[in-house]
């Protein structure tokens, strides 16, 4: 099968198109899936490059969730059946034309969404759902700052943010990623590159400050955002998109009497399984009401996977960038 496989650590043009890599092997637990179309994340990124918090041995297919077709079930699997249309969030492997999936990882694929949509749900909608519900609690009036605001989590936490009941402003790097942010819902705009963040943002909340910070950005805008917060304001950690972690003064948090909140939905889901479920139920209700639509403005064919991740890490992206495996 075809496949996009990792044999050395470095960027994408490291990366190999393999035409007769060998099928998945199905374990008694496991659900074989035609893959129609992936998402690509920022984990994939660290991942090629052997910088992510867990790491496949190698070599390794890249891709870290999909969506396509069962094509069979393994002996002990009950949730899922061949010719059901599912997501799946695999880690690794979904870069290809065939992926085997643990069933726990495996969803029915919303209502409603072409394959492309799907691809890219589940891990920038379940850790928007989880960072503004669990970590920050976010509630219907508060201001919610989105760092990054057009990029793949950055889209879903306008459309999640909006739908809790919070005034949104969305920040990013460009008017162009801008407007697509304001059609998304976003209440006001900010754009970093040639505007003071902090000024903004005073001027926004009428010096209140922002009650939570969305950041899957980090690097020089981290701390700037910090000292917009407002008292009991929780800055939610979601990753470092820009390169550098930022190093931010703790006196700030004193000062503010505010929380930095560290958000890791994987391990989120080991902890605390049964919560993780009752997310997806809460979003797939909100698929079938029509109220969340993925937006998937960088789309590419399996062939072109270099320019696709090129997209993501030169910070281009658009919403998600997902890879079609469609003919």
């Amino acid at each position: 099968m075809k496949a996009v496989v990792c044999k050395e650590y470095g960027m994408a043009d490291k990366l190999v198109l393999e035409s007769n890599w060998p099928l998945p092997v199905v374990g008694e637990k496991d659900v074989l899936i035609e893959i129609k179309a992936a998402g690509l994340n920022f984990p994939d990124v660290l991942m090629m490059q052997g910088k992510y918090q867990t790491q496949p041995d190698m070599p390794f297919v890249t891709g870290g969730e999909c969506a396509g077709v069962v094509l069979e079930v393994g002996a002990a699997v009950t949730r899922v059946k061949p010719g059901d249309k599912v997501i799946a969030m695999v880690g690794w492997g979904a870069f290809a034309e065939q992926v085997a999936a643990n069933e726990m990882t495996v969803f029915p694929m919303p209502e409603g969404l072409s394959f492309e949509q799907a691809a890219g749900v589940g891990i920038t909608y379940f850790t928007s759902y989880h960072a503004l519900v669990q970590r920050a609690k976010i509630a219907a009036g508060e201001t919610l700052l989105v760092m990054g605001a057009a990029g793949g989590v950055g889209v879903t936490a306008i459309e999640l943010g909006k739908l809790l009941g919070a005034r949104v402003i969305a920040a990013a790097s460009s008017d162009e990623k801008l407007q697509l942010c304001q059609q998304l819902g976003a209440d006001e705009l900010i754009n970093y590159s040639t505007e003071s963040l902090r000024d903004r943002l005073k001027e926004l909340t009428d010096g209140k400050g922002v009650d939570v910070v969305y950041d899957p950005v980090g690097g020089d805008y981290a701390e700037p955002a910090v000292r917009s917060m407002a008292w009991n304001g929780r800055y939610l950690v979601i990753g470092f998109a820009s390169g550098p972690i930022p190093s931010i003064p703790l006196n700030l948090t004193l000062l503010k009497g505010c929380s930095l909140v560290g958000v890791f939905w994987g391990r989120f889901t080991m902890e605390e399984p049964e919560l993780n479920l009752a997310n997806i139920q809460a979003l797939w209700k909100y698929f079938a009401e029509g109220k969340l639509k993925p937006v998937v403005c960088d789309l590419f064919p399996l062939e072109e996977y270099e320019a696709a991740y090129n997209c993501m890490i030169e910070r281009r992206a658009r919403g998600k960038v997902i890879i079609s495996l469609q003919q």
